[in-house]
């Protein structure tokens, strides 16, 4: 029989652990979560009637915190925690088996470790929207960016188109009428510069949403099989195998076969510049209820976390300077979003990157 001293005391214990985890809740750093949820343990292992032996394991999502001695065979009573109404995870507070029953347990400590996982799940869920919030903040950020860089950009490439237009032009006229091998050669240099030029001004448009589109039905098997034909010899110098999958060799949508052709071919293209040699790249094209799923994978080393965000971004690149303008994937955004589509990022298993573009179904 307990008496009622020992009662007291033990009201005292459960009322203070549930003051001490609201405060370890309030002062929470989300960014830290793992040592609020390891001080919540230690606080919960105290409050128990037994508490020299009690020993607590908390399991929720991607967090997993005990005690040191906590062993799963111990004779325990558990409480879900709950996560916007949906099981995530559980509190468990154990005893030794050689020596307590479940009946050692007081209706009281029950009744705690319950409301503990519910301030615990309260918890998770203002991370979630905490999250939540920061991210739709970077991405309307990066609209509105994007946005802006649009018009520049729009208003930059008709600018240029006529002057580069002129230099061209101008440089074929004169090379008609030059002799000297030397002199071609240089003709040759700002031709080719030139075309370059204008290539940049391209995909400025194309960011910039200025290059009309001419919208039909595209068989999508002979349209990647046409980009893999032109970056054969790209694939064969590193030495590259490519395998390619398709739920259904007649899938077609609804797009611009020029723009199309853009965007598989800058995917395949950065995979294959990442790609160590002798890899394998990975192309996958499925069918589902409502879209269409072109998947490219690739065994390079991946996207480091702190570019995750700006891999999509004008100007943003990772390649050496005179290897890359930066403007492949903004491009590849533009048009995939001009499609009504989206296009993601996710490490591949065991290395790597894998790009997954949605296209609506026709």
């Amino acid at each position: 029989m307990i008496s009622i001293e020992a009662k007291l005391k033990e009201r005292i214990k459960e009322l203070t652990c549930l003051y001490e985890v609201t405060s370890i809740i309030v002062n929470s750093d989300y960014d830290q979560l793992e040592t609020s949820l390891e001080a919540i343990v230690y606080s919960l292992k105290k409050a128990w009637q037994f508490e020299d032996v009690t020993e607590v394991l908390l399991s929720v999502g991607d967090y997993k915190v005990k005690t040191e001695d906590f062993r799963p065979d111990m004779v325990d009573i558990k409480s879900d925690i709950k996560v916007f109404n949906k099981v995530d995870g559980q509190i468990i507070v154990g005893y030794p088996s050689e020596k307590y029953a479940v009946s050692d347990f007081l209706d009281e400590e029950k009744i705690l470790l319950d409301n503990v996982s519910l301030a615990v799940g309260n918890l998770l869920e203002r991370k979630q929207i905490r999250d939540s919030e920061a991210a739709a903040r970077r991405q309307m950020e990066r609209t509105d960016r994007l946005h802006i860089l649009g018009e520049i950009t729009a208003g930059i490439a008709h600018e240029l188109n006529t002057p580069l237009a002129n230099i061209l032009g101008f440089a074929e006229l004169l090379k008609e009428k030059v002799s000297k091998e030397e002199n071609v050669r240089d003709l040759k240099k700002i031709m080719d510069n030139a075309i370059f030029s204008r290539e940049i001004v391209k995909k400025l448009m194309f960011f910039a949403c200025e290059m009309p589109q001419e919208m039909k039905t595209v068989e999508l098997k002979p349209a990647i099989e046409n980009v893999l034909k032109l970056l054969g010899p790209s694939l064969r110098e590193k030495n590259i195998n490519l395998t390619k999958s398709f739920s259904n060799d007649a899938i077609k949508l609804r797009a611009d076969t020029v723009q199309l052709t853009q965007v598989l071919f800058n995917l395949i293209m950065n995979a294959a510049y990442y790609s160590p040699t002798g890899s394998t790249i990975d192309v996958n094209v499925t069918a589902k209820e409502k879209k269409i799923r072109i998947q490219i994978s690739d065994q390079g080393k991946g996207i480091a976390p702190e570019i995750e965000d700006k891999i999509f971004e004008p100007f943003f690149t990772t390649k050496p300077i005179g290897e890359g303008s930066g403007l492949g994937l903004s491009v590849v955004h533009g048009i995939i979003s001009s499609h009504k589509g989206s296009i993601s990022h996710q490490p591949n298993t065991p290395k790597g990157a894998i790009f997954t573009v949605d296209f609506p179904k026709l």
